[in-house]
């Protein structure tokens, strides 16, 4: 009995991964430093105030559960090939260290190998760049197994070069990735060949889950409901305003990148019409090349969805820098922002705005195109949700079939069947009681359509 009241214990001692990775990122103490280059006639390449991008790297650390004991901005007047930084604010932040006892230095920007591996022995302590926060992120919030499979391919194409080059150690991977724990718990020599290795499996095995993926895509065309993605920056709101539509329960924080893995709910709008609603990963700024290629089968639902809807945060001071990072990535993609047929801009936290503001938001908005018009909502609060669903709906119309036929006197069973699957146009009611329709219909509707009303004749 002793013994399995030990055992017990024992088992109830133990934490759960999740829980031992907060623990250790909540007791390390990090900086998080924004090494921005001044240029001329302009603050920032990325349009970005240097402020703004140092408040989005503390955001990032803190989604890790980072103690930031403080944000350092540092302006470059030129880049240092062996440390990034100059040599007299390596020794000033160094000092800075030793006093604070800091642990983690989190550089806002992408370090070579050498650069890394010079700045953490200058520091004494363990330097990641901003791909490796990313990296980290994705790490921690990848829940399916095509998620965990595209972070750790990425994290291995990342760290092969410094893995090789500078003879450290490969952690044992399961969410994170080990940037934290530093040496200790069970390593593995790595050199380029069992990178390598491992690296072909991921990509096989990432094989069979895209194939599976597409089997699930055609069996959702074959219904066929219009499949309408949501994509943004990163803390936009989408799982919100996901969460808002679907009545669904998906990870919604004021968190960068709360939502790493694709979901997708059946949705039915208020006008009859049904569709799949796929929710997808934050865009960000300057995202790594290799983390856009490996999460491309990621974002194959808004690649292949038929209509986008680009969520953006207008209470945000960035908003316009924001859109204009997601609306290049898109372009990457291949798909058109300005596309008004299939992209709908959602201008997302309408909550947080004053309100002469929100007014003049809707006045802006009101300006523009009924085709590409934004449409300014609230996920939290619900506000603007009808516009949405209208603006939906109005872009799945314009690709369903019209069709005009007659039904005879007295015949209200036709009429209630039309009404229920499909949307009245137009009536003319003749002086026998016979009624001339217009009506459109959904794609997956035609076939018991044309069954029921041989006569009817397409309009379109």
């Amino acid at each position: 009995m002793s013994a399995r009241s030990d055992a017990d214990e024992a088992r109830a001692a133990v934490k759960p991964l999740d829980a031992i990775e907060r623990e250790i990122a909540a007791n390390t103490r990090a900086y998080v430093i924004g090494p921005y280059q001044q240029r001329r006639g302009a603050s920032d390449a990325n349009q970005r105030s240097f402020a703004a991008r140092l408040d989005e790297a503390v955001g990032l650390a803190a989604a890790i559960d980072l103690t930031v004991v403080e944000p350092i901005q540092v302006m470059l007047t030129a880049l240092r090939p062996a440390t990034y930084l100059g040599k007299g604010k390596v020794e000033e932040i160094a000092e800075r260290i030793r006093i604070e006892e800091i642990g983690l230095i989190v550089m806002d920007c992408a370090l070579s190998p050498v650069q890394q591996r010079n700045l953490e022995k200058a520091f004494g302590c363990k330097v990641i760049d901003r791909t490796g926060l990313i990296l980290e992120i994705f790490g921690r919030r990848a829940r399916t197994k095509e998620g965990a499979l595209q972070v750790e391919l990425a994290h291995l194409n990342y760290q092969k070069s410094r893995l090789v080059r500078s003879w450290t150690h490969l952690e044992r991977q399961r969410g994170g990735f080990g940037f934290l724990g530093g040496p200790g718990e069970t390593q593995i020599e790595a050199d380029r060949r069992i990178i390598q290795e491992r690296m072909t499996k991921i990509e096989r095995d990432l094989e069979a889950v895209k194939r599976t993926r597409g089997l699930h895509r055609a069996s959702r065309k074959r219904v066929p409901y219009p499949v309408v993605a949501l994509v943004g920056y990163t803390n936009a709101g989408k799982s919100t305003l996901f969460n808002r539509l679907t009545s669904a329960e998906v990870l919604a924080q004021d968190m960068l990148f709360a939502t790493l893995d694709p979901t997708a709910r059946a949705l039915k709008l208020p006008h009859g019409a049904r569709i799949m609603l796929s929710d997808t990963v934050g865009f960000i700024s300057d995202l790594p090349t290799q983390l856009v290629a490996a999460f491309r089968a990621t974002l194959e639902d808004a690649i292949e969805a038929d209509v986008l809807l680009h969520i953006r945060d207008v209470a945000h001071e960035d908003t316009q820098a924001q859109a204009a990072d997601v609306q290049a990535i898109l372009r990457d993609l291949g798909i058109d922002p300005d596309d008004g047929q299939r992209v709908v801009e959602v201008w997302n936290k309408s909550d947080l705005l004053t309100p002469e503001e929100r007014e003049r938001q809707l006045g802006l908005a009101g300006l523009k195109p009924e085709v590409s018009r934004p449409v300014l909502v609230s996920a939290v609060t619900g506000d603007g949700m009808g516009r949405l669903t209208d603006a939906i709906e109005m872009r799945i119309a314009r690709s369903r079939p019209i069709y005009r036929l007659s039904l005879a006197p007295g015949d209200g069973q036709s009429l209630a069947w039309l009404h229920a699957n499909g949307e009245v146009l137009d009536r003319s009611d003749a002086e026998d009681g016979a009624l001339a329709l217009r009506v459109r219909l959904p794609p997956e509707r035609e076939g018991a359509f044309g069954a029921r009303f041989p006569q009817a004749e397409r309009d379109n």
